[in-house]
Formats: structure tokens, C-alpha cells, sequence
């Protein structure tokens, strides 16, 4: 749910700002060229952490809810292919 992504985000968030700033604050004093690897790492780490927090879990119900106007939740529901169109009587 919402809350396991915040923490997935700020987990990844944080490691991403851990590996920025250990890079030039320690790093860089025994290995420039590790220190360059480990910022594009962190390069990666933001976009890969806005996909894990915007990623639609099974429980998630966003653009699939009810709007509370029935005849709109039916109209949407045949446009879908949720119900059968209603047959007129004969």
C-alpha cells in the first residue's frame, strides 16, 4: 500500500544521497574513478525510486472507482466491457 512505497522511496532516496555524499566527502581520497562510479549510480537511483513509488499495487484503486453517478459508472462499465448493454424490451 501508500505506505510500504513511501518507505521503499525514502530508502532508495536516502541510499542515493549516501552514496553522493560519501563519494566526494571519503571516497574520492583513495579512488577518484570509484568515486565518479558511485555518483551514476546514484544518477540511476531517482528514477528507478519514482517508479517504485508510483507503481499501482493490487490493492490500489485509482482510475477504476465508482464516480457515484450510476447511469455514469454504467456507461463507463459497457464502454469497458464490464456489463452487457441493457436489451430494450420487446
Amino acid at each position: 500500500m501508500y505506505a510500504r512505497r513511501r518507505h521503499a522511496y525514502l530508502l532508495l532516496m536516502g541510499g542515493c544521497v549516501f552514496l553522493f555524499v560519501s563519494a566526494w566527502a571519503f571516497v574520492r581520497l583513495w579512488s577518484v574513478p570509484a568515486a565518479v562510479a558511485m555518483c551514476f549510480v546514484a544518477m540511476v537511483i531517482p528514477p528507478v525510486a519514482a517508479m517504485v513509488a508510483n507503481r499501482r499495487g493490487p490493492d490500489d484503486r485509482w482510475w477504476d472507482d465508482p464516480s457515484g453517478d450510476p447511469g455514469s459508472d454504467a456507461w463507463w462499465d459497457e464502454l469497458d466491457g464490464k456489463k452487457r448493454p441493457r436489451q430494450p424490451d420487446q
